[in-house]
């Protein structure tokens, strides 16, 4: 059995080689994304796991001719799956798996982070402090525990986030089509997207990418929002529409914001762009903000997220190709 794995960073082999192995089975990577110009690398091999943010491309063959390999699955080892084409993907025999939760508390605890340095003001106070202006006037905090705590999705990540916000001392609220019993004890749940929206002192995003998220927060949402509110987004990018958050920031309608994801962070996240001139007018835009936390989606990038993006992906193709089911198929 062999299985390779695409897109794969330096920090993954030790995991990788650990898995291996461990089930003395092996495992091939190298650092390309997975797309029609580089899928024959895959003839061959029995398993195939890919990592990428730019959508996989070409058109219904190419998931047909991986089945006429062989292939029985492809699997993602990120939570978002939005890069491949799931219908046409199992209209071929696929089997389509993710990793829909490697480490919750990565990110939950990330939007924590970011709300902190937003209601401490910590990011205007590093820009003084690197001019050796070394003055508090005008930038008085807020404590969390005075704050409202809106959550968009209480799954697997959101719910993380609600239970640190909660520990914390905040009131938390939260929105989603699911509501989850066991986090009632840390939350309560609002009926409504735009209830939330005008009640919250912080609004967290933690949705997947679809249909129905893209451009959740447009022009109208950020309206409802207090002038004084932050918005925290650690989800993806589409899910805000960018030129509406900047113009938002521009006429003082928010407080501020933090993004570990934004529209179109493909062209410039885990990328060197020193000394460069932006191309994205609205990233640049938004750097320039005093008010404003640019990250580039490394909110997932910890030590145990690491290992379990890869221990739960290669799980689930051994399980696959062993003939067993597994709870992480679309």
């Amino acid at each position: 059995m062999k299985i390779l794995m695409y897109s794969v960073r330096d920090d993954e082999q030790d995991a990788i080689q650990a898995w291996a192995a461990a089930h003395q089975i092996q495992v091939d990577t190298n650092d390309l994304e997975f797309h029609p110009e580089t899928a024959d690398l895959v003839k061959g091999y029995d398993g195939l796991v890919i990592q990428q943010r730019s959508p996989i491309g070409g058109d219904a063959s190419l998931y047909q001719s991986l089945a006429a390999a062989g292939l029985k699955q492809l699997t993602s080892r990120t939570a978002g799956v939005d890069t491949i084409d799931i219908p046409a993907a199992k209209a071929a025999g696929l089997v389509v798996t993710n990793v829909p939760a490697y480490s919750p508390n990565s990110v939950a605890e990330m939007s924590v982070a970011q709300t902190m340095r937003l209601i401490r003001n910590l990011e205007m106070f590093d820009q003084r402090i690197s001019q050796q202006n070394f003055q508090w006037a005008g930038l008085q905090a807020r404590e969390i525990r005075s704050l409202t705590v809106g959550i968009i999705g209480a799954g697997r990540i959101g719910g993380t986030a609600a239970r640190l916000f909660h520990g914390l001392g905040a009131k938390v609220i939260a929105y989603d089509v699911v509501r989850h019993p066991e986090l009632e004890d840390v939350l309560t749940y609002v009926d409504t997207k735009e209830d939330l929206l005008r009640h919250a002192d912080v609004v967290d995003l933690h949705v997947d990418l679809n249909e129905t998220s893209a451009g959740l927060i447009d022009a109208a949402a950020l309206k409802l929002m207090k002038t004084d509110a932050y918005l925290i987004n650690a989800s993806r990018g589409p899910v805000i529409v960018t030129d509406d958050l900047v113009a938002a920031l521009k006429a003082g309608e928010i407080a501020g914001c933090a993004l570990d994801t934004v529209e179109g962070e493909n062209a410039l996240f885990n990328q060197n762009h020193q000394g460069e001139v932006l191309q994205d007018t609205n990233v640049a835009q938004l750097m320039q903000m005093p008010n404003v936390i640019i990250t580039p989606h490394m909110g997932f990038y910890t030590n145990l997220a690491v290992k379990n993006m890869v221990d739960i992906s290669l799980d689930d193709v051994l399980a696959i190709l062993n003939g067993e089911t597994t709870a992480h198929a679309f």
